[in-house]
């Protein structure tokens, strides 16, 4: 098996092991134990014929020792498994099934509401991406040591609250889906779009997003919501190689050589628009991926169906009110009425506290000030956006707009 394989398998099987004995510390132990052990016996004696099993059996040999060690652990456990139980009684085992797949219950345990937002992400991350907690941390740039600690908080939290480990039923799950797919898409951003540091990407985090989305979307195929969130990142990611240039510097869409786009992933995307568009109201993630479709869909930047895309921000605005979401639908309402109809738009945010810090906005107002000559004004919008930018090429860029309008 390569890592990716192995990287599947321990998702899956710490979900099980979590399932049956009710902890996510032990779970960890035991299943990282039984993955050693297959590193140094599947060379030797060749990778079985049911390797999840193999993997499930091993952890659960190790956990039991391990209960049997500390019985006092095994009674706490005990008592744990039996309200756990009592709440949501375990299905009956599939003997066909070499492992069997609980990881859906592991995203709604990671993303539970009682946790702070931090640590849902750093949480699914862990046991779900199954990174490293050093990893976890480079992610997100903060040392292991304040990582490991945002993590244990995470699970003691878990075990003092006795969140349970289970699926919503149907009335909780239109409630909580929609903090796992936050979760799974804050992730996404991050990679796609880093806060901080000297990269504009980083294509790993924004990778593995993708990849728990796929899990989410094969263990929900009904909810089009789901469908929606792959489809946007699957439609964002695809110009992955088109915004960066040579050096690791900004390029920004109406500049990008839509030749690199990843038109494979921009086919599957639109498919799975289509899906979650079609047979009720579009949630929020289905009407950004239809906004993402008709960018991937365009020749060029003046081919763009922008009255299409203004309409749909409209769409998304009622739906979730938010100054970001206005900002970009100002930008989208320059391209289609031109540069003094966008700046009134987002003059009337000027007030809104959350923009305030929000690089995007200043680099937008500069954008658009620029169009219009009005080139003091354009240099303070960018000055600001210098000061805003949270990486290295946003700075970069910043700096290139103030050269270029002779404010250097």
């Amino acid at each position: 098996m390569d890592s990716a394989v192995f990287r599947e398998e321990r998702g899956r099987l710490l979900a099980a092991l979590v399932r049956r004995f009710g902890d996510l510390d032990l779970a960890e132990d035991v299943a990282s134990e039984a993955i050693e052990a297959a590193l140094v016996r599947w060379p030797v004696d060749g990778v079985p014929d049911r390797p999840g099993a193999w993997l499930l059996t091993t952890a659960r040999r190790r956990a039991v020792d391990r209960l049997r060690r500390d019985r006092t652990y095994a009674a706490r456990l005990a008592i744990l498994q039996v309200e756990a139980d009592r709440a949501d009684p375990a299905p009956p085992a599939d003997a066909t099934a070499d492992l069997p797949d609980e990881r859906l219950q592991l995203f709604f345990t990671c993303a539970h509401p009682a946790l702070p937002a931090e640590d849902r992400v750093a949480l699914t991350l862990r046991c779900l991406a199954g990174l490293t907690t050093a990893e976890v941390a480079r992610a997100f740039l903060v040392p292991t040591a304040t990582m490991s600690k945002r993590i244990v908080r995470a699970k003691n939290k878990i075990r003092e609250a006795r969140i349970p480990f289970r699926v919503p039923g149907a009335d909780e799950l239109p409630s909580r889906l929609p903090g796992v797919l936050q979760v799974v898409y804050s992730v996404f951003t991050e990679g796609y779009a880093a806060s901080s540091g000297d990269a504009l990407q980083r294509l790993d985090l924004a990778a593995e997003a993708i990849r728990l989305a796929r899990i989410l979307r094969r263990l929900l195929p009904g909810e089009r919501e789901v469908a929606g969130l792959l489809a946007l990142m699957l439609l964002v990611f695809a110009r992955r190689d088109a915004r960066t240039g040579p050096s690791g510097e900004l390029v920004l869409l109406e500049d990008q050589d839509r030749s690199r786009w990843d038109r494979p992933m921009i086919d599957e995307g639109r498919a799975l628009v289509e899906t979650a568009l079609t047979g009720g109201a579009p949630g929020p993630y289905g009407v950004q991926a239809a906004i993402a479709a008709l960018h991937d869909e365009a020749a060029s930047v003046e081919s763009t169906d922008w009255p299409q895309i203004v309409a749909l921000y409209d769409v998304l605005l009622a739906m979730t009110p938010s100054p970001v979401v206005a900002v970009n639908r100002a930008a989208a309402v320059a391209m289609r009425d031109g540069a003094e109809a966008g700046l009134a738009l987002l003059d009337e945010l000027a007030d809104e506290p959350r923009l305030r810090a929000y690089h995007p906005y200043a680099s937008a107002r500069g954008d658009l000030l620029t169009r219009l000559g009005r080139v003091a004004d354009a240099a303070a919008a960018y000055r600001q956006a210098l000061e805003l930018a949270g990486t290295e090429p946003e700075r970069a860029h910043a700096r290139r707009r103030l050269e270029e309008i002779g404010d250097s």
